[in-house]
């Protein structure tokens, strides 16, 4: 998913809305006489001069200094206004030549960005990988930060074309020819050769995303749409910064490798989960800092591998599991700090794998159970401090499912308190 963003103005266009030169002299002349009024005006005021003599006689002097202060008066406003032209000459000279910098540096950049993307479709895996790095490349080198994001628009899109199986080994038994053995490992080194190419596209944007914001090779803030990816390869956001955009892993199916959050810090954007598909592999969350944004679980659905939160730290945003279906694999809040933001299990159904919450402490913050449901696996949250999650007494029943493990204090909370 990409964001719709509101276009910038290129400097070309920026220069159309400049005064035109007429404006600016008849400004500048109107200023310079104001300044010129102003200046003996504060001089009368100074010599302390009460009224003029109607009766007195202008002698030659007087009219002889008179004139040499007009004409030194007349001087000092052209001086003035031919500072301001050659100011506004000079301006408008370095505006052109930005905007025909600009012109230039978008020319090169669609010209590299075609032959980037013709690579991406040529046959040959090597190519492919070539232009996967020239694009990675433009994306650094883009004169602005839409043309950045369509580079990273294309690179995501190439994670999200479809593509041939895993041929597997020869069925056992057979007596292949020479050619099928031939054929057989040709499709197997191709389709090595495209995963590698996906993986390197996966660690390339961990790489971009972890520079911090405003760096030159910065991907934080760009949208990333990887829906419907199988991430089966190390993606590495660990220490990153999000505070606006989206990664989108929607429809993910998430197989092997980790995908590391660990101290990342989430102040706005979203990174949504939702109706990823989790049968190996780590989501890592572990240290990283919640205060505002939204990771989504909702509708997701753990058979397997583990999403860990341990001593991650809530002070605001949102993290929902609304819906998730935990059949397997492990999702871990261990040591995890609430004290704002919320955590909602709202309708979550619960019947294989571990759900674990020892030592984390509730001091704040929302976390709900609403209408969750209990059939199987484990739901540990002994040794937790803090008082029970909304709803979660309720849902569970009483006596408490066994799959639901509680503090000792928990039994005989009172919710009413």
């Amino acid at each position: 998913m990409t964001a719709n963003r509101r276009p910038q103005s290129a400097p070309n266009d920026r220069e159309l809305r400049l005064w035109k030169v007429g404006r600016v002299l008849a400004l500048a002349f109107a200023a310079a006489v104001l300044v010129a009024g102003g200046i003996f005006y504060g001089l009368v005021v100074l010599l302390d001069f009460e009224e003029v003599d109607s009766t007195a006689k202008l002698d030659a002097d007087t009219l002889f200094d008179l004139v040499k202060l007009s004409f030194g008066v007349v001087a000092g406003a052209g001086a003035l206004v031919a500072l301001v032209v050659a100011l506004v000459v000079a301006y408008r000279r370095q505006r052109v030549d930005e905007a025909g910098a600009h012109r230039e540096a978008t020319r090169l950049h669609a010209e590299r960005f075609s032959q980037a993307v013709d690579k991406l479709g040529s046959d040959s895996p090597a190519v492919r990988l070539g232009g996967v790095h020239a694009l990675a490349g433009l994306a650094d080198d883009a004169p602005t930060q839409d043309l950045r994001q369509t580079c990273i628009d294309v690179l995501c899109a190439y994670l999200r074309l479809p593509f041939a199986p895993d041929p597997g080994d020869m069925p056992d038994g057979t007596s292949p020819t020479d050619e099928r053995r031939e054929a057989h490992q040709d499709k197997k080194d191709r389709y090595r050769a495209l995963r590698e190419i996906q993986h390197t596209i996966l660690r390339l944007v961990g790489d971009h995303y972890r520079i911090a914001e405003g760096l030159h090779r910065s991907w934080q803030g760009c949208n990333l749409d990887l829906t419907g990816v199988i991430i089966d390869a190390d993606m590495d956001f660990c220490g990153a910064r999000f505070s606006g955009g989206t990664v989108d892993f929607r429809g993910a199916t998430f197989t092997g490798g980790e995908v590391d959050f660990g101290g990342a810090s989430l102040s706005g954007g979203t990174v949504d989960f939702r109706g990823a598909t989790f049968t190996g592999g780590t989501v890592y969350f572990g240290d990283a800092r919640f205060s505002g944004g939204t990771v989504d679980f909702r509708d997701a659905w753990f058979t397997g591998g583990t999403v860990d939160f341990r001593d991650a730290t809530f002070t605001g945003g949102t993290v929902a599991f609304d819906r998730a279906k935990f059949s397997g694999g492990t999702v871990d809040f261990r040591d995890a700090w609430f004290s704002g933001g919320t955590v909602d299990f709202d309708r979550a159904r619960f019947s294989g794998g571990t759900v674990y919450f020892g030592d984390a402490r509730f001091s704040g913050g929302t976390m709900y159970f609403g209408d969750a449901t209990f059939t199987g696996g484990t739901v540990d949250f002994r040794a937790t401090a803090g008082p029970p999650p909304q709803g979660l007494l309720a849902a569970i029943g009483a006596p408490p499912a066994a799959t639901v493990l509680l503090p000792a204090a928990w039994l005989t909370w009172d919710s009413q308190v």
